[in-house]
């Protein structure tokens, strides 16, 4: 194997230990910080936190397995029986697994002299269902928790080190789990070249600066009005869930889960942008943002008339334009990488992503997954005529 695949190999390799660590370090971090909660009697809180732990991981596990039952007959040759795998997904422990398989698939890669095509797609096409479920516990779980950890701070008017930490772990797993997932992305499509270095720090900062704000404001209304928070998210997430709908997804393999899905996407979009239908999304995604912004306006709003509500050492007053500056260089930011450093702009027709090809094996041998093609061709909408003029197909990972 040449050298320089070798290498990018290693780094998947780093990356994916790196990602198994994070989501053992946060759940380790939640169960440690609801425990302190219900030590120093406060209960609800510790109860709040157990809750939105279990529902995204209930959530987590059913894209999982569904995902597994509707692969082809003899993919994944190498798994425990049928009766192991439910059972590891009942005990919640089926992302982990995934994680796991996919690190020793890696190895596998790593250590052959020559790999075959078909390992190496296997490979990409393991990390491509895990990106994504990354995704999802990213916005079911950490995005959930790191806002009550905000609004539980700003309620008590003090925070402990722990917290400190974990707000601040959180904010740069969610922006790396979003540079993470459009990597992915690109990575489903000849056509779309994989983000540089200086493209992927651009593209981690804006999406940072623009979460930020959007959390804060969420949060301070959580702190003024915790039993009206329920039915803010309840009104924005059916308001989102109907937009979905209107879109007629078709990613899962059932209607029973294809809601599952719809649902999810739903949180996501209550904080973030996340496409799920073919065309032109910068219109759609413009939409969006408006939307978010004026309800983040419409929630600071609400906290500014009832400040008294807060405790005082809250320094808030000299917080808001400091959030107020991060918020407009996000979108300085985003701007700036759709205008000159996102990969569109210097595309070239005969180049593939990642080429790692040892041996050419014809794509319809090779493992394709095809959940990760579906969304890349939604979100890429040029990518189809341009694999069209190339006369390339698309497979996960473009071996």
């Amino acid at each position: 194997m040449p050298w320089s695949s070798r290498a990018v190999l290693l780094r998947d390799l780093i990356l994916g230990v790196l990602g198994t660590a994070a989501f053992l370090l946060d759940l380790g971090a939640d169960l440690w910080a609801a425990g302190q909660y219900a030590l120093s009697g406060r209960y609800l809180w510790a109860a709040l936190v157990l809750a939105l732990l279990v529902l995204a991981s209930v959530a987590l596990q059913l894209f999982s397995w569904v995902w597994l039952r509707a692969d082809p007959v003899g993919l994944h040759e190498s798994q425990p029986p049928g009766r192991c795998l439910a059972l590891l997904h009942f005990l919640q422990l089926g992302y982990l697994y995934r994680c796991l398989q996919g690190l020793q698939q890696g190895l596998l890669v790593w250590q052959q002299e020559e790999p075959s095509e078909f390992d190496l797609a296997y490979a990409d096409f393991l990390s491509l269902d895990i990106s994504m479920l990354r995704l999802f516990e990213t916005f079911l779980e950490t995005t959930p928790q790191l806002t009550l950890g905000l609004a539980i701070v700003l309620q008590s008017g003090r925070a402990e080190y722990y917290q400190w930490l974990s707000i601040c772990t959180s904010f740069l797993g969610i922006s790396w789990a979003l540079l993470d997932y459009h990597q992915a992305l690109r990575t489903c499509l000849p056509s779309k070249p994989l983000l540089s270095l200086g493209s992927s720090v651009i593209y981690f900062l804006w999406n940072l600066l623009l979460l930020g704000p959007r959390v804060l404001a969420v949060a301070l209304f959580s702190a003024l009005f915790p039993h009206y928070v329920a039915l803010h998210f309840l009104g924005l997430w059916l308001v989102l869930l109907l937009w979905i709908w209107l879109q007629g997804t078709d990613f899962m393999p059932g209607p029973a889960s294809e809601w599952l899905y719809r649902a999810t996407v739903a949180t996501i979009l209550y904080f973030s942008w996340f496409n799920v239908s073919e065309g032109h999304t910068r219109g759609r995604a413009t939409i969006h943002l408006a939307f978010l912004l004026s309800d983040s306006v419409l929630l600071v709003v609400t906290w500014v008339t009832h400040s008294t509500w807060l405790p005082v050492g809250i320094p808030l007053h000299m917080w808001l334009p400091l959030v107020g500056v991060c918020l407009l260089l996000g979108l300085a930011l985003r701007l700036v990488y759709y205008r000159w450093l996102h990969p569109s702009c210097r595309w070239e027709p005969d180049r593939v992503d990642g080429a790692r090809s040892l041996s050419p094996l014809p794509h319809s041998q090779l493992p394709q997954n095809r959940r990760m093609i579906h969304l890349a061709r939604n979100f890429f909408p040029k990518a189809k005529d341009q694999a069209a003029l190339s006369g390339k197909g698309e497979v996960n990972g473009v071996l």
